[in-house]
């Protein structure tokens, strides 16, 4: 799992490619982006899945902020990025979401 940030100069934005790799994905048909960034919708975001079976997405951040997130995969799992900038605790569940700072 990887977080690539492309900071541009003249506006106050990131872009931001999530990649989540095979091993990450462990087979899923489908996996969503979901987090702070998009009020937790969770198919809002459907990452793309690319030929060697991992999947990837980019999206536009302000910049200045921390959000959370996590991976929804096949509609029924959650994964964590292990590259994440840090980790706090879900208040909705025994768990911890991942945090990506810009």
């Amino acid at each position: 799992m990887s977080i690539e940030k492309k900071y541009l100069k003249t506006k106050n934005i990131c872009k931001v490619t999530f990649h989540l790799p095979v091993g990450g994905a462990g087979g899923a048909a489908t996996a969503f982006l979901v987090g702070e960034f998009n009020d937790w919708a969770m198919h809002s975001l459907p990452m793309k899945r690319l030929k060697d079976g991992s999947f990837k997405l980019t999206i536009d951040l302000p910049i200045g902020n921390a959000y959370q997130f996590r991976y929804l995969l096949d509609d029924d799992r959650w994964e964590n990025d292990w590259n994440a900038d840090s980790y706090c605790y879900s208040e909705y569940g025994n768990c911890e979401n991942s945090v990506v700072e810009v």
